[in-house]
């Protein structure tokens, strides 16, 4: 049985970023990533819209504020180092209406402490920026980019392994056992033993860690979120990124514009209850991920209280004119001439007992045992500093 210093089960940005980060601060040691899929970041990764955000709607002093601060930061510079392509085309949210007015303010004031590179702006500016949209007001965050977070994803591997360390597919983790000085995991691959086991698990991370004996509160629903993308002849109604004022109640942004690293724009995303953890499409239906989330506590009270919320995502999910006509908030021109159906993308949002939609970073320590069980947007910029975070949490272990 092969045994290793550091099992990472996960092979998505979060625990690739970890994977590289512990091989940069600890060369010595030996690390093996365990991806359940035939390649790595292969579900939220390979599924992101590639925007690399500024930090502006976090609230200050919030692991999610300091780590996508920091993280984005982490990511320019890998990038710029690995030359990777990026692309810093800026972002407006936009106010469409003056009760949005007050939204508006609390997000600039977020960004302002939080060191966010912003500036308030009036509808001839939003024109000159965004010239089809209909905002009246907006805040402009020239900082914001683009990237291809499945090429990061890809180069983070190649320097994992030039390393000699492993990154191994078909991999899916069935069983965890543990010992007085190390940890068994039991996988389709084989058994492999570590002495110090990171769960990087996404969709799975709750499972995982009770496969580990650990008994975290909350626990993972899955949302889908799904997308169109602009046909060529309508990509000049968006020269960037655009963004309506999101609700503060609800951790998911609202239907927005996003321009690609790789061309195009994408447009979207709503947000569904999937009804499997791995429910790209509305007819992926998984008995025991459904039956799992619609007994759970958190789950219930989450539905009566957002019941109207969701109502109107379901509606958009089947009507297209519903979807556009969310669109045409922000851009009246758009017609559904102008749409065609893109991959949808599912979220892991860690969900509370209390029915709280958990909007920050949460991690569980065990013995030999780490356990990300929430890493909400903007995760996939936060990566590296997650990853930073991560290794900090393994010093004290591994030395």
């Amino acid at each position: 049985m092969k045994t290793v210093d550091v099992a990472i089960i996960g092979g998505g940005i979060i625990g690739l970023a970890t994977g590289w980060q512990i091989s940069q601060r600890f060369p010595d040691k030996s690390i093996l990533i365990l991806e359940k899929e035939s390649q790595v970041a292969q579900h939220q990764t390979g599924h992101n819209s590639g925007v690399l955000h500024s930090g502006i709607y976090y609230k200050p002093g919030s692991l999610r504020a300091i780590n996508c601060r920091e993280g984005k930061r982490a990511m320019e510079e890998f990038c710029d180092a690995e030359e990777i392509p990026r692309d810093q085309c800026g972002k407006v949210i936009v106010a469409v209406d003056k009760r949005e007015f007050s939204a508006l303010d609390r997000i600039f004031e977020r960004g302002q402490l939080n060191g966010v590179t912003c500036e308030l702006i009036g509808e001839e500016r939003v024109k000159e920026l965004e010239p089809h949209v209909a905002g009246i007001r907006g805040i402009h965050v020239p900082e914001t980019g683009i990237v291809d977070y499945k090429q990061v994803s890809a180069r983070l591997a190649e320097r994992i392994q030039e390393k000699e360390n492993q990154i191994l597919t078909g991999a899916e983790v069935t069983g965890i056992q543990h010992h007085a000085d190390s940890i068994t995991i039991n996988t389709k691959q084989g058994d492999f033993s570590a002495k110090q086991v990171i769960n990087c698990g996404g969709l799975f991370s709750d499972r995982v860690a009770r496969m580990g004996g650990s008994k975290p509160e909350s626990k993972i629903v899955p949302f889908r979120g799904e997308y169109y993308v602009l046909k060529p002849e309508a990509e000049h109604l968006c020269k960037a990124l655009i963004y309506p004022v999101p609700n503060p109640e609800f951790p998911f942004l609202g239907v927005h514009f996003t321009k690609m690293i790789h061309g195009g724009v994408e447009c979207g995303p709503n947000a569904v209850w999937a009804f499997a953890r791995e429910g790209y499409k509305k007819t992926n239906v998984n008995i025991g991920d459904l039956f799992e989330a619609a007994t759970y506590p958190g789950f219930r009270k989450m539905a009566f209280k957002y019941w109207k919320t969701g109502l109107k995502e379901m509606w958009r999910s089947f009507s297209k004119p519903a979807f556009v006509h969310e669109l045409q908030r922000l851009i009246p021109e758009i017609k559904a001439d102008d749409l065609k159906a893109a991959p949808a993308g599912v979220r892991a949002q860690a969900l509370a007992p209390d029915g709280t939609l958990v909007d920050d970073f949460l991690i569980d320590e065990s013995d030999r045992m780490i356990n990300v069980l929430n890493a909400p947007s903007p995760a996939a910029t936060s990566s590296l500093r997650i990853g930073s975070m991560i290794t900090d949490l393994l010093a004290t272990r591994i030395q």
